[in-house]
């Protein structure tokens, strides 16, 4: 298990454009963002510069309970597909949160406690990184308000026990217990939300409250920061079993574990060691990478978060209720943005999610284990890129990222297998709204 996390950025060759602030659209100072986040964080979130950060002894200790995950082999779908490939996949549920967002809301909660904060707020779209924090509040003795997308907050009632056994309170968003969350509902009753409006809601209820902090599962550079011991233990399993994949391949919402997942891969791709092939795979009903701009946007649908450079569909932009899965915020993270927009990430795809529910379930009948939706999207690309070497004879190692469980997934299961599951792809004019409503920044976007 490492005792560092990995920071990318010290090794691009070009570092994302920073972020600015929404007031005077100038490049945002750590200190700046000390009223939203705590300030070893926002020190990591702005650091580009130093390669490792040490992991402090009481995260080892949490992490020592679910880490190192597992790296498997899937010999019963190699068989199944008769590839010649050799399909590895990184295994990251096996904690109570069901998937990786564990290792970073560990961190986060430490330092917020080692700060001597009380409280934290936070956003959570599917459940996952809401459940992981309140895991780690719980354990650190802090308070924690979850503001969870109301689409899912209705579709996964288990979720929310699970946070509440935490402790942690949950609030579908838009609320109206928030300026911002009030607005929205004023503006449209019957929303689904977003995570747009869920940040929203977090960051003013953050910023109201006295030894209180907002937190973020994912997109920032500190979240893919802390998400690089998933790559790095990959890293080093494959050297173990002598091997290097040819192709990576990671479910793509806000860039969390697909950033922890390339992180030291890409290192080499950067450094000239080695070129492997990274694919980052995404709903096809929240294309940010496939269809959005990459363009400065607000992180959230209030407005009222630093702007980021990253591929975005509109900070206003409301996935369909239809959408099972996590993986439905606008934009992508900064850094993988970066990475796609200079081509050292090759390919996004969009994939509709009855052909991911196709892929999860074969994938549970062979490997017995049961995938997130958001998992079955890089399942779905590894089995057509195995197939892919069936066709061509090569054996390709293939390697992807298995986020988490779908154990509180069930009613989306079940609408696959009901045969009421649809699919939904955005067209361009349910798209213009969004880029139209990209901020107007002069000299950069105008």
């Amino acid at each position: 298990m490492p005792t560092q996390w990995y920071n990318l950025r010290a090794d691009m060759k070009e570092l994302p454009d920073p972020m600015l602030n929404p007031g005077t659209l100038q490049p945002i100072r750590t200190e700046e963002l000390y009223p939203i986040f705590c300030e070893e964080l926002a020190r990591q979130e702005t650091d580009g510069k130093t390669a490792y950060f040490d992991i402090p002894e009481p995260i080892l200790d949490i992490y020592k309970m679910y880490r190192p995950s597992p790296l498997c082999r899937a010999y019963h779908l190699e068989r199944y597909l008769g590839t010649p490939a050799k399909i590895y996949f990184k295994y990251e549920g096996n904690n109570t949160s069901g998937s990786h967002k564990l290792n970073s809301a560990v961190a986060q909660a430490y330092y917020a406690k080692k700060q001597g904060l009380t409280g934290l707020t936070t956003e959570t779209g599917a459940g996952q990184w809401g459940t992981a924090l309140a895991e780690a509040c719980a354990y650190f003795g802090m308070d924690l308000t979850v503001f969870m997308v109301k689409a899912s907050f209705e579709q996964k009632p288990y979720r929310k026990a699970v946070m509440k056994t935490f402790g942690a309170n949950v609030i579908a968003s838009p609320s109206g217990t928030t300026k911002v969350g009030a607005a929205i509902l004023a503006e449209n009753p019957d929303t689904t939300g977003s995570l747009g409006c869920a940040i929203s809601e977090a960051i003013e209820k953050a910023v109201t409250t006295p030894g209180c902090r907002y937190v973020l599962g994912s997109v920032l550079n500190q979240v893919l920061l802390h998400q690089s011991v998933i790559g790095l233990e990959s890293y080093k399993a494959m050297e173990i079993l002598g091997e290097y994949p040819d192709t990576i391949i990671g479910c793509a919402g806000g860039g969390s574990n697909l950033g922890g997942l390339i992180a030291p891969f890409m290192r080499d791709r950067i450094l000239g060691k080695a070129n492997p092939h990274f694919i980052a795979v995404e709903p096809a009903s929240c294309p940010s990478m496939t269809r959005g701009r990459y363009a400065y946007d607000f992180c959230d649908t209030g407005k009222v978060t630093p702007l980021a450079r990253m591929y975005t569909l509109g900070s206003g932009f409301i996935p369909s209720p239809n959408h099972a899965g996590g993986l439905r915020y606008h934009g992508m993270s900064p850094i993988i943005s970066k990475l796609y927009h200079d081509g050292y990430l090759d390919e996004a795809r969009s994939v509709e999610q009855t052909k991911v529910f196709d892929a999860a379930t074969l994938f549970a009948k062979l490997e017995t284990i049961l995938p997130a939706p958001e998992s079955a999207h890089a399942i779905r690309v590894a089995i057509d890129e195995a197939l892919r070497c069936r066709e061509t004879g090569e054996a390709k190692t293939i390697l992807f990222g298995l986020t988490g469980t779908g154990y509180f997934d069930m009613a989306a299961y079940t609408a696959y297998q009901e045969k009421t599951m649809t699919d939904y792809i955005p067209t361009d004019g349910d798209l213009k709204p969004g880029f139209d409503s990209l901020p107007k920044i002069p000299g950069i976007q105008e």
